[in-house]
């Protein structure tokens, strides 16, 4: 695969991180996907340069894990108690 590929997803993410910032969801969606293609770029070039300790793998997925557990479980407590997920009916007092 090609490096200028997992660039440019990571940007295509960032830049869809800035352009909808009304949902709650669609913002976490859009950290998700970073997280995802980091990850898969860690792991591309732990194989290419043969590198065989798959630890930090785990670690990473852990990170990754816990990460989309917090969001969604922020998420569910922002619709029970604001009945929608706009982030900006979060800042109201």
């Amino acid at each position: 695969m090609n490096l200028f590929f997992f660039f440019y997803v990571y940007l295509m993410s960032i830049i869809s991180l800035i352009l909808i910032r009304s949902h709650l969801f669609l913002c976490l969606v859009s950290l998700e996907f970073m997280v995802l293609f980091f990850l898969f770029l860690l792991i591309y070039y732990c194989l290419y340069f043969g590198n065989s300790n798959f630890y930090l793998f785990v670690y990473v997925m852990t990170f990754y894990v816990c990460e989309g557990v917090l969001g969604l479980s922020v998420m569910v407590h922002m619709i029970r108690f604001h009945g929608n997920d706009y982030i900006n009916s979060m800042f109201l007092w």
